[in-house]
């Protein structure tokens, strides 16, 4: 199978060397029909990827990313709530962690990518934690979520009070990587990673999910929440047509969210005059991403990453 990577999205497109974002105006748009747009194929280090956009409107707040060198590739799907900080934040700040000198990231905003392999070219190259424990591990995506979240907690601490609504963004984070045939898919909250593989015998195309919603729509997510919190009886709630955390949000883990894990930030009187107070005992949003393993087989077609946007409205089967 050819080497490719493509994904959909709402961004621009870059070739070799270049990067691009859709409110950075770099890249090349071969194709726009108001905010329908799309690349065609064009060469990266590992093969060829192009870029489909269905775009809502102007202003995002989802972001993405994917990072390619000689020896790897590493992509991200970052979706943002109340605000654009966090998402950005992390897009900058994430990969900066794991990967090398020598790569090539291509960033663009939005919230699909589509990724197509085969088996037997990729491994991935590690700057800085990696570097520390001998390559990729579950232990070295940890350490880049928990250190991006705490550089995004010193910008809100240091901003906060002239940015208040800084305190109340969030992303949701899906980050996939591939590393000597194996794969690895880290998840925050409900973007949602599915793999395409061939069925037995050649059979029709068979989905396969790679990874949690953290999203208190789950039942298995409920009961996790009040198993945490047993002397909070409203740790979740039924609110304004949906079941809540703490009458706000939905998802569980996020980097950002300052204010329900920093009781300081909810409870001072500046912020009180933007939103409801939160009381807090504890953080009731985490940063502790799940992660899954496997290796790569060759009846693998594709993957597709993408946040919650696209699985409201579409089955993993649909895609």
């Amino acid at each position: 199978m050819k080497r490719c990577f493509g994904w959909c999205s709402s961004g621009a497109g870059a070739g070799a060397g270049e990067s691009a974002s859709r409110e950075g105006g770099g890249g090349s748009v071969e194709s726009r029909d108001g905010l329908l747009w799309h690349t065609d194929l064009k060469p990266h280090s590992s093969g060829d990827f192009s870029i489909a956009v269905v775009q809502a409107n102007d202003s995002l707040e989802d972001q993405g990313q994917v990072l390619a060198s000689s020896s790897a590739t590493y992509f991200g799907v970052f979706d943002g709530h109340g605000g654009l900080e966090a998402s950005r934040f992390v897009n900058s700040r994430l990969f900066a962690h794991l990967h090398g000198i020598d790569a090539l990231v291509l960033f663009f905003n939005g919230s699909i990518i589509f990724l197509f392999f085969s088996v037997g070219f990729i491994t991935l190259f590690f700057a800085e934690f990696a570097s520390e424990q001998g390559g990729l591990s579950v232990e070295v995506i940890r350490k880049a979520f928990t250190a991006t979240e705490e550089e995004f907690l010193q910008l809100v601490k240091q901003s906060w009070r002239s940015r208040p609504k800084i305190a109340s963004a969030e992303s949701c984070c899906l980050v996939g990587a591939i590393a000597d045939n194996v794969l690895y898919v880290a998840n925050l909250g409900d973007s949602r990673a599915v793999l395409g593989r061939q069925g037995a015998d050649g059979g029709a195309v068979v989905a396969e999910r790679l990874s949690r919603d953290h999203n208190v729509v789950e039942k298995e997510v409920r009961r996790e929440l009040t198993e945490l919190h047993p002397d909070d009886s409203r740790i979740v709630t039924y609110n304004r047509g949906a079941w809540r955390i703490k009458g706000t949000i939905q998802v569980s883990r996020s980097i950002g969210d300052v204010y329900l894990k920093k009781s300081e930030l909810s409870g001072d009187a500046l912020y009180q005059k933007l939103a409801a107070p939160v009381p807090l005992k504890q953080p009731v949003v985490t940063t502790e991403p799940s992660i899954r393993i496997r290796d790569l087989k060759q009846n693998n077609l594709f993957l597709i990453f993408a946040s919650d946007d696209l699985w409201e409205h579409l089955s993993d089967e649909a895609p």
